[in-house]
């Protein structure tokens, strides 16, 4: 089960050997795209009401628990779905829930600091995430990239890294180290910003290939929408990359 070795920490091998096959009810691409693009609308919908919570407030600081409620709760489901794939159909949709709590939030943030020097950098942010997304569907589609065993431990070996540097620079700021290398709007700070989309948008071909092979090894039906998860993580991530490199771009 190689192929289904992922830096998704939803798309892993280990979750196929796990599960019978004998399901009568298969898992198919349509299935986990259908099932991917209810996610998002559930994310969405929530994010409105956080949005408004944020916009329409007299209190500027009302959005705050929504934010910290949604980004604890979406990572305390995501943890569940991870370990517990069955648990996938009532789980996933849960995350979006609660994911887009927090990215509503943290996006009218956003708008609203850079309301002048960037104005709409949330919308940008989303169409880029969007048309990043569907670029690396049709390079992964058309065989333009094709993945192999090099490909695959690279991307997931930039993946690691990139966690690894995060938790790195977050324990250098909690002692008061300077981390304007991350959170700056200098070239360096803007670069390590650029490098790390691109690997972000890299992980959608790992994901893509897990529900392909998915679908061909006959998983059950369930796992759409373990598909649709993992996909919806990557989505997530891209976005939040996107979103902090725009308002690095405003600040120059």
């Amino acid at each position: 089960m190689a192929l289904f070795r992922t830096s998704n920490p939803a798309m892993k091998d280990s979750v196929f050997s796990k599960i019978a096959t004998d399901s009568s009810t298969t898992m198919t691409i349509r299935g986990s795209i259908n099932k991917t693009l209810i996610l998002l609308a559930l994310a969405v919908a929530s994010g409105a009401y956080t949005w408004k919570v944020f916009t329409s407030s007299i209190d500027p600081n009302a959005f705050v628990p929504w934010m910290f409620g949604g980004m604890i709760g979406g990572l305390v489901m995501a943890l569940i779905v991870i370990f517990r794939p069955k648990t996938s159909p009532w789980a996933a949709p849960l995350y979006a829930l609660l994911e887009g709590l927090f990215l509503g939030a943290i996006s009218a943030w956003f708008e609203y600091t850079f309301a002048e020097s960037f104005p709409g950098i949330v919308l940008t942010a989303v169409a880029i995430t969007l048309l990043t997304l569907l670029v690396m569907l049709t390079l992964y589609r058309s065989g333009t990239i094709k993945m192999n065993n090099k490909l695959r431990a690279g991307i997931i070996t930039a993946t690691g890294t990139v966690a690894l540097f995060y938790i790195v620079t977050l324990i250098m700021g909690l002692f008061g180290a300077d981390t304007s290398v991350v959170h700056g709007s200098g070239l360096l700070s803007i670069g390590i910003s650029i490098v790390i989309v691109i690997i972000a948008a890299m992980n959608f071909l790992l994901d893509f290939e897990f529900i392909e092979k998915g679908s061909a090894a006959g998983m059950p039906k369930h796992m759409e929408w373990y598909g649709a998860f993992g996909l919806m993580l990557t989505i997530v991530w891209l976005y939040l990359e996107i979103l902090k490199l725009l308002a690095k771009l405003a600040n120059r």
